[in-house]
């Protein structure tokens, strides 16, 4: 086979060494438009796993590259004055020039033909000339530009400014983030050790604050000197060094996020940072360029066509790549989103930074550096008011206080529809429901939405707090909690306007009854689907009416022995219809802007507060991300809402997303909703609650350590086990939680397996 490489970087390179070594007879020319001693980056950085990899694939190469390692296990923080270091991480870095020098000789070795300082000609050009051409030709790819129409490159330009810098400066105990406080703000830099002499410095900052150092004017050495003098406290009279001699002005760049949706057309295929790119704080560029390339070479001599080891080697690669770009694109969120940060704690700011990734969980720190962890443990419970030599907790088991309600840890049972009411009255499916719950450890137990008037439930299933009777029940089921357990308990109040009138969940989510269906209303006369009837557009009279409903509810609520209380203000129900502007459509005082949009809510959200006691804590549920782009409440104004919020009275946020109109592309995953929580509490400055595909105790451990909620709210995981808590508080060995007295013998058994498989392990 004739193969054409276009591009001699890291990608090109072993793709051309892979291929000889499967096979010495074929033609590989790698075509390279630089010298083989230029290049415009600084150090590499490899893991452990990917030297694996590639010792595999070529032991040769693989002990050079190996021989030529720089290596370290600590991360170090520089913020505020104070140094942090945490161990246990296990990098490697080499210099990118050495790396390709090797790999040229190497190919060398093997036969490949390197055309250096030679300009590539259209890939066109190369794919009638040769059987295969693989387009590694970079970030800036000619190739994927040429077939764009087939490539369809999704090509997302980010936030912050940075430029790839050099130092002789040594950083080769730790990888080391260096962050500074300017007059014109903050800056900040990644820096680590590749060779003996020489150290990648990479700083970073904000487009504001990039912008107000006027970096876009400067020249390349004026801005090296500012940056110099940023970091002159850690250069150690050292100067930092650009190799970027090929670009005018003051080189720095902002990160282009690049993946097609297709890697290959005919005979050309993309390669390296041509087809995907993941953002340099992950440092997983290379790994992804060298791995891809070994993928490639395998697939080329297993099947039976071009077409065939090209869709092999996508379906493959595309998965890592998604995966790392997945981590990428939290770690660089971060680092755009940095700012909120900079009021933590130095012991809670280099947590966050550790696990900013979520390639790193709360677990997974302490078997890296379970002495540094237990620090950060212990700082997080001292906030919280437990003793200075109290015994170290898990975050998810300190307790937690709002007004005068004590929470015993910070696990919350999220509301949760049952569809199992009578005439809105709770039955005993809604004691044994929430007593086991309430038995099985959480701190605090949700009631589902309960609705405040007989038209405004969801289903004829949901339960009310609208007749004397549903106090009644709701009172039963409080005294056994609060007599049987030490959890309290929240009772959410809400309306179902536009969604109302509808089927049990489990027979038809969402769609009308087939008969008796009770009039709906809702901030507008829009729909909630095509199949739904048609809301009335609320009157003042109506307004009045419903505000009156919801007092009613919180007074019987109080009555009932409830501990806090929540209005529902989320999900596309009646105060939530006020305040997207997907629903509201209103052209008076209550649509429009936010302040119009928010007005009958806070009417509502103010006569609920009057009536509920000031010892006692009160919540709201929002959406904060309708998932409709700027059409819909953005994340953005999620945060003026929950300021809103926090003037008027309201103790924490319950922040969710979504379920407000049936236009929505959410993006699910893993904790996908806890970013809008993290952004509401730290840029609000409001408590809030995380919800969202969250179900093991490391993401809770993570959420509340990293500062991204207070309280994290878990919902199908409580369904599936009511005893969610304390089972997982035997499997991490804490022995803080209590449980009820006649299940002594349960717990005991469940702490000394979990010993035994810990013992096993070699955790003890």
């Amino acid at each position: 086979m004739r193969v054409a490489c276009l591009g001699g970087g890291p990608a090109g390179l072993y793709f051309a060494i892979s291929m000889k070594l499967r096979d010495p007879a074929h033609e590989v020319v790698v075509i390279e438009r630089n010298k083989p001693d230029d290049t415009f980056g600084w150090g590499v950085v490899l893991s452990d796993e990917t030297l694996d990899n590639l010792a595999e694939n070529d032991a040769r190469s693989a002990e050079a590259i190996r021989a030529n390692f720089s290596y370290w296990d600590d991360v170090a923080v520089q913020y505020r004055g104070e140094k942090t270091i945490s161990t246990g991480h296990g990098f490697c870095g080499i210099g990118r020039k050495k790396l390709l020098i090797l790999l040229q000789d190497r190919a060398r070795e093997l036969g490949v033909e390197l055309r250096f300082e030679t300009e590539a000609e259209s890939a066109t050009h190369y794919a009638k000339e040769f059987d295969l051409v693989v387009a590694s030709d970079g970030l800036n790819s000619r190739t994927r530009t040429e077939f764009a129409e087939h490539f369809q490159p999704d090509i997302d330009t980010r936030k912050c400014k940075f430029v790839w810098l050099g130092t002789h400066q040594k950083f080769d105990d730790a990888f080391t983030f260096i962050f500074e406080e300017t007059d014109k703000g903050w800056v900040w830099a990644h820096a680590y050790q590749f060779d003996d002499e020489t150290a990648t410095f990479i700083v970073e900052c904000t487009q504001e604050t990039w912008d107000a150092y006027g970096f876009g004017e400067m020249s390349k050495e004026e801005s090296i000197a500012t940056c110099e003098d940023i970091f002159k406290d850690h250069l150690g009279g050292h100067n930092l060094i650009s190799n970027a001699h090929h670009i005018r002005g003051s080189a720095w760049l902002s990160f282009p996020r690049v993946l097609c949706n297709s890697w290959s057309h005919e005979n050309i295929v993309l390669m390296g940072d041509a087809a995907a790119t993941a953002h340099f704080s992950i440092g997983s560029g290379t790994k992804l360029a060298l791995e891809s390339a070994i993928a490639l070479a395998n697939y080329l001599h297993s099947e039976p066509d071009l077409k065939s080891a090209f869709d092999k080697y996508e379906d493959e690669r595309r998965l890592e790549v998604l995966r790392l770009q997945s981590a990428a694109r939290n770690s660089m969120e971060w680092f755009e989103e940095i700012e909120r940060y900079f009021d933590f704690d130095p012991v809670q700011f280099t947590y966050s930074l550790l696990t900013r990734s979520q390639r790193i969980s709360h677990e997974n720190l302490r078997v890296r550096d379970a002495k540094w962890l237990e620090g950060a443990e212990r700082w997080f419970q001292s906030r919280a008011g437990l003793p200075e030599k109290a015994p170290v907790r898990h975050p998810m088991f300190v307790p937690y206080k709002l007004r005068d309600m004590d929470l015993k840890n910070r696990i919350v049972v999220s509301p949760m529809a049952q569809y199992k009411a009578v005439d809105g009255c709770p039955t005993d499916w809604h004691l044994v429901h929430y007593a086991e719950r309430a038995k099985g450890g959480a701190g605090l137990v949700y009631t589902e939405m309960t609705c405040v008037s007989a038209d405004g439930r969801i289903t004829p299933g949901c339960p009310g707090l609208y007749d004397a009777a549903h106090e009644t029940a709701w009172k039963r089921i409080t005294e056994f909690i609060h007599a049987e357990t030490d959890a309290k308990v929240c009772m959410q109040i809400g309306h179902s306007g536009r969604k109302g009138s509808t089927q049990l969940g489990w027979d038809e989510m969402d769609a009308p009854l087939p008969d008796g269906n009770w009039p709906l209303l809702s901030a507008s006369a829009v729909a909630w689907s095509e199949r739904n009837a048609v809301p009335r557009a609320m009157t003042r009279e109506d307004m009045d009416g419903v505000r009156e409903q919801f007092v009613a509810s919180a007074q019987m609520a109080e009555r009932a022995g409830f501990d806090m209380v929540e209005v529902h203000a989320a999900h596309g129900y009646l105060l939530s219809s006020f305040i997207s502007p997907v629903s509201n459509v209103r052209d008076d005082e209550y649509g429009g802007s936010l302040e119009n949009r928010m007005r009958y809510p806070l009417e509502v959200i103010d006569a609920v507060r009057a009536v509920w006691p000031s010892s006692k804590p009160m919540s709201v549920r929002i959406s904060a991300n309708d998932w409709v782009g700027d059409s819909g409440v953005t994340p953005e104004e999620a945060v003026e809402i929950a300021r809103i919020l926090k003037a008027h009275d309201v103790d924490i946020c319950d922040v969710s997303a979504g379920q407000t109109t049936t236009d929505a592309k959410p993006v699910y995953g893993r904790m996908f909703q806890t970013p809008f929580s993290d952004r509401i509490r730290n840029e609000a400055n409001i408590a809030t609650m995380a919800v969202g595909n969250i179900y093991e105790a490391d993401h809770v451990n993570s959420i509340l350590m990293a500062g991204r909620a207070d309280l994290v709210c878990l919902a199908r995981p409580h369904l599936a086990n009511p005893y969610w808590t304390l089972h997982q508080a035997a499997n991490l060995g804490s022995q803080t939680q209590n449980w009820p007295a006649p299940y002594y013998p349960g717990r005991d058994q469940m702490h000394r397996l979990a010993e035994r498989a810990d013992t096993m392990t070699g955790k003890v």
